[in-house]
C-alpha cells in the first residue's frame, strides 16, 4: 500500500525556519528547479522546499518532524546521478547535504579517514594522496560528485577492477534514521563479526533507509608507479574477448576500460582534440597497471601486449608521460558528457561476468537493430560493467516513447541470462525501478521491502525509488 504524504504547509516552513537560517530554507522556483534535477536524462522533480542543514542534530530534527507529519524527504548530494536517485518524485523536502563538506580526520597511524558526505570525491582523494595514501573508488564525475552520493550508490569507477568499490572501503557510518535517531552502524576496525552488518546494508541503499552524516573510510598506501596503454581493435567483440584473457594470464590491471569507436569520435569532437582515429578501428581498451617496482610493471605491459596482439590488436600506444596519461583519462572520463551533448539518449548500467562481455555487446547490437535504435557502449570492461547508451538518432518520437522500454527490458533480460544484473554502479533509483522484476523474484523484493519498512515505517525516505 502506497504511503499517503502531506504537502508542505506554512506551519512546516515556520518550523524549518526556526531550526535553520533563512538562507537554508529555499522555496523560490529557481532553487527548487535546480535541486529538482540531476544528470538523469531531462527529468525534473522539484521538492516543495529545499533545506540545507550543516549539523547532524539538524538533520535529526528535520527527519523526526517530517516523520511525524508524513512529509517525504529526499537526500540530495551533488546531483550527478544517472538513475534519478536524488529526484524528489513525491515533492516534500529536498535535503541538500552540501554543507556537510569537512574532512574531519585523516588518521595516518591506522590508515583511516573520517569525513562528511558533502566532500567532493576528488578533494578527498587528493587530501589523502598528500599523505602518501590512496582512496581507490574513482567515478568519472569524481571532480563534482560527493562521497555521500558514492555511498548511496556504492560507486565504483575504473579502479574497481583491482581495488573494489565504495562498499569495500567503509568501516563505519553515522546515520540518521527516519524517526530522527542518530546512530553508528559499526566500528572503526578492519574485522567486525558483531551482529548484522548494517554498514554494508546502508551503502548502496540510495537514501531509502537512512541519511548518512559521517563516514569512516579505510585507506591503503599509494603505489609509486603506474603505466597506461591504449589498445586499438578493428573488431569490438575481439576487444571484449581480450579482457577476460588478460585475467586468465594472471594479470590484474588497476584499470581496464572499453570504448567503442563512436564514443571516442564523439568525445574527440566534444573536446575539440583534433585526434584522427583510423577508419578500421572499432574499439579501444585503455589499460593501466600500477605497483611499486617499475621493472615489474614493464614486464606486465609486455605480457598484456602479447595477449592483446593474440586477439587482433593494432598498434598499441604507450603513454610515456603524465600529460599523455592525463589526456587519455580525460577522454575516457568525458565520454558520458560527449554522448549527452550529441543526442537524446538513455544510459543503462549493465554488468555481466567479464567472460560474457562479447555476448553482451553482440546482443545489445542485435536488440538495437530489432527496435531501430543505435547504441554507443563503453565502461569498466575489467569488471564486466558495460554502460549502454541508447541513442534516439532517427528513431521516431512515437517509437522512443512507446517501444523503447520493451527494448531496454530485452537488454536486461539478456544481461540476467548471461549471469549479470541490471546495475553495476549507477543504482536503481527511479528509472530502473520498472525492471527490478527481471533481476529478482517477488519473494526477494518482498524481503527488501520488509527491510525498508523496519528502517522507515512511514516510507518518508526517498519514496518511489528502487521498488
Amino acid at each position: 500500500m502506497e504511503p499517503q504524504f502531506n504537502k508542505i504547509e506554512e506551519k512546516d516552513l515556520t518550523f524549518f525556519r526556526g531550526l535553520l537560517p533563512a538562507s537554508s530554507v529555499l522555496i523560490d522556483e529557481e532553487s527548487r528547479q535546480i535541486y529538482g534535477q540531476d544528470e538523469t536524462e531531462d527529468l525534473v522533480f522539484p521538492p516543495e522546499v529545499v533545506l540545507i542543514p550543516e549539523l547532524t542534530e539538524q538533520v535529526s530534527e528535520i527527519l523526526a518532524y517530517c516523520n511525524r507529519r508524513l512529509i517525504p524527504v529526499t537526500a540530495i548530494g551533488a546531483r550527478t546521478g544517472l538513475s534519478g536517485g536524488a529526484l524528489s518524485v513525491m515533492g516534500g523536502v529536498g535535503l541538500s547535504m552540501h554543507r556537510f563538506n569537512k574532512i574531519l580526520e585523516i588518521d595516518e597511524k591506522n590508515l583511516q579517514a573520517t569525513v562528511e558526505p558533502g566532500v567532493i570525491t576528488q578533494v578527498f582523494q587528493e587530501a589523502v594522496l598528500e599523505k602518501g595514501l590512496f582512496y581507490p573508488p574513482d567515478p568519472a564525475s569524481r571532480g563534482s560528485c560527493t562521497l555521500g552520493g558514492n555511498l548511496a550508490e556504492s560507486s565504483g569507477g575504473p579502479k574497481a577492477v583491482k581495488y573494489g568499490v565504495t562498499r569495500d572501503y567503509v568501516l563505519n557510518l553515522e546515520v540518521v534514521l527516519a524517526d530522527g535517531t542518530i546512530m553508528w552502524t559499526g566500528a572503526n576496525v578492519l574485522k567486525n563479526a558483531t551482529g548484522y552488518d548494517l554498514t554494508r546494508l546502508i551503502i548502496g541503499s540510495e537514501g531509502t533507509l537512512a541519511v548518512i552524516t559521517k563516514a569512516v573510510f579505510r585507506l591503503i598506501p599509494r603505489m609509486k608507479y603506474d603505466m597506461l596503454l591504449l589498445v586499438p581493435f578493428n573488431d569490438a567483440e575481439k576487444a571484449c574477448e581480450a579482457v577476460s584473457a588478460t585475467f586468465r594470464e594472471g594479470i590484474i590491471p588497476s584499470a581496464m576500460e572499453f570504448m567503442e569507436r563512436d564514443a571516442l569520435d564523439w568525445v574527440n569532437d566534444f573536446l575539440k582534440l583534433g585526434e584522427r582515429i583510423p577508419e578500421e578501428v572499432q574499439a579501444h581498451l585503455l589499460i593501466e597497471v600500477d605497483g611499486n617496482h617499475e621493472e615489474v610493471l614493464f614486464q606486465e605491459c609486455e605480457r598484456i601486449t602479447a595477449v592483446m596482439e593474440a586477439h587482433g590488436a593494432g598498434e598499441i600506444l604507450f603513454a610515456s608521460n603524465a600529460a599523455e596519461k592525463d589526456k587519455l583519462w580525460m577522454m575516457r572520463r568525458k565520454v558520458a558528457e560527449a554522448v549527452k551533448a550529441n543526442s537524446i539518449y538513455k544510459e543503462e548500467d549493465t554488468v555481466v561476468p567479464r567472460f560474457r562481455l562479447p555476448d553482451l555487446l553482440k546482443g545489445v547490437k542485435r536488440i538495437g537493430k530489432d527496435y531501430g535504435f543505435k547504441s554507443v557502449c563503453y565502461g569498466h570492461a575489467g569488471d564486466g560493467n558495460l554502460h549502454v547508451n541508447i541513442i534516439k538518432g532517427e528513431m521516431s518520437d512515437k517509437d522512443w516513447d512507446e517501444k523503447l522500454s520493451d527494448g531496454i527490458r530485452e537488454i536486461f533480460q539478456l544481461v540476467v541470462s548471461l549471469g549479470g544484473t541490471i546495475s553495476g554502479e549507477h543504482g536503481i533509483g527511479l528509472v530502473q525501478r520498472p525492471y527490478m522484476d527481471i533481476a529478482f523474484k517477488e519473494k526477494t523484493l518482498d524481503l527488501m521491502r520488509s527491510i525498508k519498512a523496519v528502517f522507515d515505517p512511514n516510507g518518508i525516505l526517498n519514496p518511489k525509488k528502487i521498488f
